[in-house]
């Protein structure tokens, strides 16, 4: 997997050595000279860390670091803080926006390089590696806490025929199925959703949204029409046209095989007596075969 960096430096000399310097290291590098247009970068390009100046031109650092928190495309996003402040105050206030390291100037390449390498291998375990979306262990905890509070609500997306579509076209086309679905799910919540919202991706086949219960309806609405009218598109034209996918050339061995679907579940505090993940899952995955 190629990673990609987003480096937010008004100074375009240290911009393109970090180009230079970590291109040569097998990243795709990004740059934006100002806030408003690293904002942009990071919400089109979506890269998989941000080397962010705190000093620029239009805003600080700090800034953008609200601006990338308060937008669902951009808040699960890791951010190291480059900057020639050395303040405790200033590290603290980096690390209350998110960030995931605090790097001064004049910085060390090299030791730069250990910690985005590091960052990259510790948010990429915790992330489902085809989608970027959280995976089981980061979408478990959310699921905990959320269960801690008085207004929840969760929509659990399982596709069914997923197996079987890999086994035919191929993983290459099952990703583009999952990438698909993911980018689906994060333009209907930021649609639809509340800012707190969360997306994760735990197993292969199976998608969580958690957001609050005045939202669900219209998320699990939207969701589906969406979802429905996309899934045929996955497959070739002549099996989108006979409405299913036909294996085998002798008539005895002929098996006619669904297209894959989407099935989506809803369940708000109040539904039903939960007391933690395992319970919640459990009865998610029993409404689902309902």
């Amino acid at each position: 997997m190629k990673y990609t960096i987003l480096v937010i430096e008004d100074d375009p000399d240290t911009a393109e050595m970090l180009r230079v310097y970590f291109g040569a290291q097998g990243y795709n590098v990004i740059a934006a000279p100002t806030g408003k247009i690293g904002i942009e970068k990071a919400r089109n390009e979506k890269p998989n860390l941000i080397l962010l100046d705190v000093r620029l031109p239009d805003m600080n650092g700090f800034e953008i670091g609200q601006h990338l928190q308060s937008d669902i495309r951009t808040s699960r996003l890791p951010v190291i803080f480059v900057t020639e402040r050395r303040g405790r105050d200033d590290r603290i206030s980096g690390l209350k926006l998110g960030a995931v390291d605090y790097i001064t100037k004049p910085f060390d390449v090299q030791e730069l390089r250990l910690r985005v390498r590091n960052t990259l291998r510790r948010v990429g375990s915790q992330n489902n590696p085809v989608t970027g979306l959280p995976g089981e262990k980061v979408t478990s905890d959310r699921i905990s806490l959320i269960l801690e509070s008085a207004d929840w609500a969760t929509l659990s997306i399982s596709v069914r025929g997923l197996d079987k579509f890999n086994e035919i076209y191929g993983f290459v086309a099952r990703d583009d199925v999952l990438r698909a679905i993911a980018l689906t799910l994060t333009s209907a919540v930021d649609e639809l959703g509340s800012i707190d919202d969360f997306i994760g991706h735990p197993i292969e086949n199976r998608f969580i949204i958690l957001t609050v219960p005045n939202k669900i309806s219209k998320l699990k609405q939207k969701i589906e029409h969406r979802l429905n009218q996309a899934m045929t598109y996955f497959y070739p034209i002549h099996d989108r046209e006979a409405g299913y996918i036909q294996l085998g050339d002798d008539d005895s061995e002929r098996q006619k095989v669904p297209f894959m679907s989407v099935t989506i579940v809803g369940i708000s505090v109040g539904d039903v007596d939960i007391a933690d993940t395992d319970e919640l899952l459990q009865y998610l995955n029993q409404r689902k075969k309902l």
